[in-house]
């Protein structure tokens, strides 16, 4: 008889990110709402800034960019979102081996188009995830993103922290992120 154990250090972070997103989907129901009418439109532009992990922290120390998100009250404690905007992952200096040259890459920049879920747990903190795809800037590949997050929001500000997965077949990176935005119902 042969014993099985499975090494959960080994499950890649996009299935992770994707059970995680996953559970938080089937707990949305039960939580309380934000004070909000049901069927209400909420437009919000942010800033934000992270550092990356995985396969891009060798080329890039942090990322800053800029969001608009479009946000929809499906019922009393969930909010259904659009997310769009721009990040720009700034290059690390690089110095050629054996030699006394350091050259500075291009940095990457990517257009996120995202959509997903926000919860309220109270009258102000929330969960969120979101799903979507990345669009490289220079001309680079189409990634997969997979995003889960929380934060705090009053009627005008919110403060947000996620962390957000960028995955092609040849790449998988991410970035531990905050967005501070100003909101408005439309």
């Amino acid at each position: 008889m042969q014993i099985y154990s499975y090494n959960f250090m080994k499950i890649k972070p996009k299935i992770l990110i994707a059970m995680l997103f996953a559970a938080f989907i089937m707990t949305a129901v039960k939580s309380q709402a934000q004070t909000s009418d049901a069927g209400k439109w909420r437009l919000g532009f942010g800033v934000e800034g992270g550092i990356p992990t995985g396969d891009i922290k060798g080329y890039s120390n942090y990322e800053l960019g800029g969001t608009a998100r479009l946000q929809y009250r499906a019922s009393q404690n969930l909010y259904l979102t659009f997310t769009s905007g721009y990040y720009n992952f700034f290059a690390k200096n690089v110095t050629i081996a054996g030699t006394n040259f350091v050259a500075k890459p291009d940095d990457m920049g990517i257009i996120p188009v995202k959509a997903g879920v926000k919860t309220f747990l109270g009258q102000h903190f929330y969960l969120a995830g979101e799903a979507g795809a990345g669009f490289e800037t220079p001309g680079g590949p189409v990634k997969l993103i997979l995003s889960p997050g929380f934060g705090y929001a009053t009627r005008s500000w919110e403060a947000g922290v996620r962390y957000e997965n960028f995955w092609t077949n040849n790449s998988n990176f991410g970035t531990v992120a905050l967005r501070i935005a100003y909101g408005f119902d439309l």
